[in-house]
């Protein structure tokens, strides 16, 4: 780290107790007038740098569509999105004989907010990366940590291809003279994020316990939501969000829509000022079709953690005027919620320790693996589904904690998580979000076979080396803050 990064980072402990100066903290690209944009903040130069660095538009294609039927397709699968079993993946990527380099820049929205010892939000970046933005860039956002100079469009999965990723749908009204125009990758599961927020907000009003049980009774048919079950409503909630059953996540949406909360979570996220958070267009008959109007960027996702995660006071102000406060979630709901994304199984994004000694992929974000998937050989098995990797080593050396989501379709990866510090380790206090086109149609070409019985390697390894280049900086970061 240079020295002036470092120094630039330092003044972060000079900000006044509830300022936000969102892209303004530790510049290191100083505006010279008043009409100049404001200044990118340190987290932001470094996001960007990493994501160029790391040459995402180096993966392969593995399924391009080659005709225009076969971009008709695409488009007809865009409906109750669903990531296919690993079985089905190890076949598909055993089968694959079309590979060939991907046709354009990857569309990736990445955003990093970093947090002080109360939760505080100090400082942010966001970048965006396309066809459009080949080498990143960097969103400019105000002291409440909010941008209305993109202009976000809704995903095409075969625009992305035919219209070279240029969106054609509005997602936020008003931004036709944006400086930037973005088409959000679709945030495959990590939307359980919304759906979970929703319920907790309906345990909240004492609408429903989460020791409810809840029958799920679907009246119409959908292979991504699965038939009728029961249970209880944490047990749901539990399932959705620390090994991202699709079936869950039906039962708890249908549930909302039982309840009339649909509209009135999308409204509650437009009043909180996440203006890209919005579960639009899905079917109240079984809480399935999950399509492209389901969006979210990485910017409100993160902001959305940082309530989640709790800090005193106001955290920003919405565009409305509204005081935001994380007593929009009960302090019980937010430690479930945390608990629940701490408790996630699939780690194998931004980190990858369920791959604990692998040479491919890549080592990610340090973080300890939760104990309830580790079996006795120290192997992790999340519902049924083992990776055969001994991840003992790897909690043995771990830093961090990471509270997460991941999401995965073949045209999506994401992931979503706060980072925080192990006891007795560098100090990192963060939220981490990526959302990108890059699910597991695209790999890299030093990808291995996949080997018989194993959980096939899905994602590029390019995800986990940004979630330690971030880690790294972060840690490094906090011993500049306490100097």
């Amino acid at each position: 780290m240079h020295i002036s990064r470092i120094c630039n980072r330092g003044l972060v402990g000079l900000v006044a107790a509830g300022a936000l100066l969102g892209s303004a903290v530790a510049p290191t690209r100083a505006a010279h007038a008043d009409t100049d944009p404001p200044p990118i903040s340190a987290i932001a130069d470094k996001l960007q740098q990493t994501m160029d660095g790391l040459k995402f538009q180096e993966v392969i294609d593995t399924d391009p569509p080659t005709t225009a039927a076969a971009a008709r397709t695409l488009k007809a699968n865009s409906v109750d999105k669903d990531a296919k079993t690993p079985e089905q993946r190890a076949k598909t990527y055993a089968a694959a004989a079309g590979d060939q380099p991907i046709s354009q820049q990857p569309q990736l929205d990445a955003t990093v907010i970093e947090l002080d010892q109360n939760n505080r939000p100090i400082s942010s970046g966001t970048v965006l990366m396309s066809p459009q933005y080949p080498h990143g860039k960097v969103v400019s956002v105000d002291k409440n940590l909010h941008t209305s100079d993109v202009r976000w469009r809704q995903w095409d999965d075969a625009g992305w291809y035919t219209n070279h990723a240029q969106g054609t749908i509005d997602v936020v009204p008003g931004r036709e003279n944006a400086s930037t125009d973005f088409m959000l990758p679709y945030p495959a599961s990590v939307l359980k994020l919304m759906i979970n927020f929703g319920v907790l907000r309906l345990v909240d009003k004492g609408v429903i316990k989460l020791d409810d049980t809840y029958a799920y009774n679907p009246t119409a048919t959908s292979s991504l939501c699965g038939g009728a079950t029961s249970n209880t409503i944490r047990n749901y909630v539990d399932d959705s969000l620390t090994w991202s059953s699709n079936p869950a996540s039906c039962a708890l949406l249908k549930m909302l829509w039982d309840h009339d909360a649909v509209n009135d979570l999308n409204q509650t996220f437009q009043d909180l000022g996440l203006e890209t958070l919005q579960v639009k267009e899905t079917n109240p008959a079984n809480g399935g079709h999950w399509s492209n109007p389901v969006t979210m960027s990485s910017l409100d996702t993160a902001k959305l953690l940082t309530l989640i995660n709790g800090a005193p006071g106001t955290v920003w102000t919405a565009p409305n005027g509204q005081a935001v406060t994380s007593d929009v979630l009960s302090p019980s709901s937010r430690e479930f919620f945390k608990k629940e994304l701490g408790d996630q199984g699939m780690n194998d994004v931004l980190s990858t320790t369920d791959w604990c000694g692998a040479d491919y992929p890549a080592p990610g974000i340090p973080q300890v693996t939760p104990s309830r998937w580790i079996a006795a050989d120290g192997t992790v098995t999340v519902d049924g589904d083992a990776y055969a990797h001994d991840v003992r080593p790897c909690n043995d050396k771990a830093e961090v904690t990471f509270a997460h989501k991941t999401g995965l379709v073949n045209n999506s990866g994401s992931d979503a998580g706060i980072v925080k510090s192990l006891p007795g380790k560098n100090g990192r206090n963060y939220i981490i979000v990526i959302f990108s086109n890059l699910g597991d149609q695209y790999q890299d070409p030093n990808r291995p076979p996949t080997q018989p019985a194993a959980h096939p390697v899905a994602y590029s390894e390019k995800y986990a080396k940004l979630g330690l280049a971030i880690d790294q900086y972060e840690s490094t970061g906090y011993l500049a803050r306490k100097r």
